[in-house]
């Protein structure tokens, strides 16, 4: 057995590697980037070196400096993970040449299977089936637009080099594919260095299956069955699980017998994935399954795979690796249960899913569930990397169990201040389609609006954290002989709400120095007291609309004698790097207003005041 491993890369990956590792008892070694330095797996390895920048250019992708590393601290083998340097053949060779053990495939096999169009030529020769398409080199425009026409609409370029979802075009007809072909190419060209592309047939009800494969130095291949990764975002997985739903025993025979003939066509050793695009439209039959492309290294998604056969990828691949067969064989492997798995990011829906980048003040996902993550509480998450936080994983004996324990665990989080993709995947798992695994991978485009999370929490969540910051303090009250009522001014995410509540219902709620956050449906808020030189104020009694905050007036939707509603937007201020919409507490008249778009404002400036209109 490895004695000692270097771990090439960071984050979650890194620290599930490190755990297997030191269960086995090898020791690990980390290694960091600058922004990395304070990260998780950096303390949890039993050393780290730094590589260098920030950048993924100057530090992670520099294979010469992780061999170095390993040189350094004594490591007799490297793991690449996956993304990175995973599939780099010319890496894996330099690190064979190093004199040391790499965790992957033999170089050969990463190279025949790394460009789509010539994997295909070389599976179609060894039996399974693929889509139908165009593989050739004549890459003139004329030629594959010709190549489209005989296909027939819809058609699907890809990058030969491609991955990750880039370098994809879907073409409805013949007057769009030029325009699609150059954008491709331009995608592919500065993605992997290489703007050749190929064609295949747009599959109607198209369903993403995998077969995880498994291979060792001494001639056995095994696959460990399917996942379906079928719910996606612009090609990218969202929402992963084993087994694939509406799967007949026939079929899964027939794609995990090709699965394992794939690997075998190029010598396969190690931890490997098979993906196929299956035709949904009459169910998951056999006839109507393709081969796509493997994936020479392993999958984001493995821990379905491992909660469903009970066994440990990375263990397998340390043994292989090692020089020992495959610890089980294929009559030994068997499905128990159910598994799903959502990837968990640092980003906003609600802006177009664009990363969330900061500290992580506040980060609790629960214990219900699995948990893959390379952050912790006060973590950064920076631009450089990834935005991905976390994976979350549950695992039952059917798939409504394993969905239910999915979705409670995500809404029951609680991240702050960043956005997290929580609530999305919450809205995805509970949506009527995917509760009937009546999935496609263009579920997601076709339901965007119907997936997207509430912007603010139920009035219930309000009123209770109303009660629980006002409940005992200035905002408070009592009465006898009558329901305690309150109405007054609070800053949700900085911006004005009013609110009314009874502050004897004070929830269950995170609370620290007059601040609740609210967690709801994977969705996370922050409400405070509206405050006015650092005292509690803004009753809604009194109309008056003061600035919370120090910042700039970037727009202006009202004017002095306009009738309002309550909770009406009145103006726009700009502090923070942040839009806080500033509202009516109730309905009336702007009697006084002294917003002007443009204009800087300090805290606590009054900037409008509604009067009520007489009854």
């Amino acid at each position: 057995m490895i004695r000692s491993l270097l771990i090439a890369n960071r984050g979650e990956i890194a620290c599930r590697i490190v755990r297997t590792a030191r269960r086995l008892g090898i020791r690990t070694v980390a290694v960091y980037s600058d922004a990395d330095a304070g990260a998780l797996h950096v303390r949890e390895a039993d050393a780290a070196v730094h590589i260098g920048p920030s950048p993924v250019r100057e530090s992670y992708l520099l294979g010469d400096r992780i061999i170095a590393a390993a040189r350094e601290t004594g490591a007799e083998a490297i793991h690449p993970g996956y993304g990175f340097l995973s599939e780099n053949a010319d890496f894996a060779q330099a690190v064979i040449d190093a004199g040391l053990i790499w965790v992957g495939p033999d170089p050969a096999s990463i190279t025949a299977m790394g460009l789509k169009d010539a994997a295909k030529s070389l599976m179609s020769e060894a039996g399974v089936p693929v889509t139908p398409g165009y593989l050739g080199q004549d890459q003139s425009g004329t030629r594959l637009a010709a190549e489209a026409d005989a296909i027939g609409y819809p058609v699907l370029i890809k990058a030969v080099a491609g991955g990750g979802g880039k370098g994809m075009r879907k073409v409805d007809g013949p007057g769009d594919f030029a325009e699609a072909l150059l954008s491709c190419r331009r995608e592919a060209a500065s993605s992997f260095g290489n703007d050749q592309v190929l064609l295949e047939k747009w599959v109607t009800n198209p369903r993403h299956i995998e077969v995880q494969v498994f291979g060792d130095g001494h001639g056995n291949v095994v696959h460990l069955f399917e996942r379906d990764c079928s719910l996606q975002r612009r090609h990218q997985k969202v929402i992963e699980e084993a087994p694939a739903p509406g799967m007949y025993d026939a079929t899964r025979e027939a794609i995990c017998d090709a699965a394992v003939r794939a690997a075998r066509a190029v010598d396969y050793v190690g931890a490997g994935t098979i993906e196929f695009i299956a035709d949904g439209s009459e169910g998951l039959r056999a006839d109507r399954i393709w081969f796509m492309e493997m994936n020479t290294r392993l999958q984001v998604e493995h821990p379905v795979t491992e909660a469903i056969t009970g066994q440990d990828l990375v263990e397998w691949q340390l043994r292989v690796a090692s020089g020992e067969p495959l610890p089980q064989t294929q009559e030994q492997l068997s499905i128990n249960g159910w598994a799903m798995e959502a990837r968990l990011y640092a980003e906003d829906p609600a802006k177009g899913f664009l990363p969330s980048i900061g500290t992580l003040d506040f980060f609790d996902l629960g214990e219900n569930c699995r948990i893959d993550t390379g952050v912790e509480l006060g973590a950064e998450i920076s631009s450089f990397y990834d935005p991905m936080i976390a994976k979350v994983i549950a695992h039952g004996p059917e798939r409504e169990s394993a969905r239910r324990r999915l979705a409670a665990c995500l809404s029951d989080s609680v991240i702050w201040p960043l956005r997290t993709n929580a609530g999305f995947l919450v809205k995805a798992l509970e949506h009527p389609a995917f509760v009937e695994a009546d999935i496609d991978t263009g579920l997601v485009e076709r339901e965007g609006e119907a997936l997207m999370p509430p912007e603010r929490p139920s009035g219930a969540a309000l009123t209770d954290a109303a009660a629980a910051l006002a409940f005992g303090g200035e905002l408070g009250g009592f009465r006898l002989n009558a329901p305690v009522r309150s109405d007054a001014l609070f800053l949700l995410n900085g911006e004005a709400v009013a609110i009314s509540f009874d502050p004897q219902r004070a929830g269950d709620r995170e609370e620290s120095d007059e601040v609740v956050l609210i967690a709801e449906g994977g969705q996370t808020w922050r409400l405070s007291p509206w405050r006015m030189n650092g005292v509690a104020t803004g009753g809604a009694s009194d109309g008056l609309v003061l600035s919370p905050m120090p910042g700039r007036i970037i727009s202006v939707a009202v004017g002095r004698g306009d009738k309002v509603a309550r909770g009406q937007r009145l103006l726009t201020l700009e502090a923070m790097k942040m839009e806080h919409g500033l509202v009516a507490p109730f309905g009336g008249i702007v009697a006084e207003f002294n917003a002007t778009e443009g204009s800087q404002v300090s805290e606590g400036a009054l900037l409008a005041r509604i009067d009520k209109e007489e009854a």
